[in-house]
């Protein structure tokens, strides 16, 4: 078979993506700190604990190993109960310390994407209400402008809220991020807070650095109605417009459209210079009358798909593209600012990668403004209330020891990075079994 190498434009951005809490490690003073404390809420009990020891300085090694593989990118978040320990203080030395790992990506050649809410709030804020609280987007937009104004040398990307949609789901609908709270309409109502927040950032950064690019990182879930059954498909439609869609829709023109009534936020119009997309997997859905509380969607994965080890992620490349394709609607930029799958034995990675890739480098060849990718994740790091049982990382982790492990799928992202595309050789080295999909004779 001659070489064949589906190319990217130059200067694409190829990184990997990180949060605080995940990583860092002795987060102790906001909320998921005092959520592991109770038993039951994190899965076999875990506990972040050290996570991957950033806080201790350990960042620089594995960005060391992010430089090393060619990599030009990273996106990380700040904790926010760091820098502002109680609403009257600051705390200048964490700020400090954030601004040597901003100093450290440009000494290893990597730009920072800065993301400023990743699910964690400090204990206190938690105590006044967290997101329920109608005050709760003016003090974030307080704490953006101190951290702002202390880092914006250092940074040019920032995303203000990732994934609003899983928070405000998983926290007060589902109910498995704390608070806990498993109402739907307290989630609708922090949905509007979280874009109240989003559009005061967005215009505090703009005052600030105006040439800054802000946007949000939205999880896109692809949502494929089981059956033809008109029925599969208004759920299907009903779910995806909920999840997918109002957030992002209310950034663009301030109207978050729930599904009995519409809430205005003006402040939020033309609050986006480009959409971050998170994608992971697609559901079938099927119409289920018992199932009140998901929008009467039964979701699952068909039979004989390509499963992750815990059955937590399907192998569904089409459904990326699919996620590209429902970006175009916001006419701007796109950011892949999450992919990625948990495999420990890293035997389905690889393939998951590849498939991946192929299906964005199929966007770009459109001319849609796909402008980077960031895998989840770097290395393996606390899965929120599924702890330690999830390894997303390229690189493995050894929790007791610190020790990393370099998985397969290390060289492979690294070839991809410094070819700046995939090639069928790299897919025959890597995944032969995916060989003939993606490259056909």
């Amino acid at each position: 078979m001659a070489e064949a190498v589906n190319h990217f434009p130059r200067g694409f951005l190829w990184g990997t993506a990180t949060a605080a809490h995940q990583v860092e490690g002795n987060n102790t003073n906001n909320n998921w700190w005092a959520w592991e404390q109770q038993p039951g809420r994190i899965l076999n009990g875990h506990k972040s604990g050290l996570a991957c020891d950033w806080w201790g300085g350990r960042w620089k090694d594995d960005l060391d190993r992010a430089a090393e593989t060619g990599q030009n990118a990273h996106r990380f978040s700040i904790e926010w109960s760091r820098i502002q320990p109680a609403p009257d203080r600051w705390d200048e030395s964490a700020l400090d310390r954030y601004l040597g790992m901003l100093r450290g990506m440009h000494e290893r050649g990597l730009m920072p994407m800065l993301t400023l809410h990743h699910f964690s709030n400090p204990i206190w804020l938690e105590e006044q209400g967290g997101w329920e609280n109608d005050d709760t987007p003016a003090k974030f937009a307080v704490f953006v402008r101190k951290v702002v104004e202390a880092l914006k040398e250092y940074v040019s990307y920032w995303v203000t809220i990732n994934e609003p949609n899983v928070y405000a789901y998983s926290a007060y609908s589902a109910g498995t991020f704390p608070p806990g709270i498993k109402n739907i309409n307290t989630a609708f109502h922090v949905m509007a807070n979280l874009t109240r927040g989003h559009a005061m950032a967005y215009q505090i950064i703009h005052q600030l650095q105006p040439e800054a690019r802000v946007g949000l990182s939205m999880n896109y879930r692809s949502f494929f109605p089981a059956t033809a059954n008109p029925l599969d498909k208004f759920v299907a439609r009903t779910q995806s417009s909920i999840f997918n869609d109002l957030i992002p829709s209310a950034a663009r023109d301030g109207k978050l459209r729930l599904p009995l009534r519409t809430v205005r936020v003006p402040e939020a119009i033309g609050t986006q210079d480009f959409l971050g997309v998170n994608y992971y997997s697609r559901d079938q859905v099927a119409f289920d009358i018992t199932r009140g509380a998901e929008l009467f969607g039964r979701l699952y994965y068909p039979d004989g798909a390509d499963l992750s080890a815990n059955g937590f992620i399907a192998n569904e490349p089409e459904g990326f593209f699919e996620a590209l394709k429902w970006g175009l609607q916001f006419n701007i930029p796109m950011l892949v600012t999450e992919n990625g799958v948990e495999d420990q034995s890293d035997q389905m990675r690889p393939r998951y990668i590849a498939k991946h890739i192929q299906q964005m480098w199929r966007a770009v060849n459109f001319n849609w403004p796909v402008r980077g990718y960031f895998h989840w994740s770097l290395v393996d790091n606390f899965e929120w209330e599924r702890g330690w049982t999830q390894r997303f990382g390229l690189w493995g982790l050894d929790v007791e020891t610190q020790t990393r492990t370099r998985r397969r799928s290390v060289d492979l992202y690294a070839e991809i990075c410094k070819e700046n595309g995939l090639s069928n050789a790299m897919v025959e080295k890597y995944c032969p079994e995916a060989l003939k999909d993606l490259f056909p004779d």
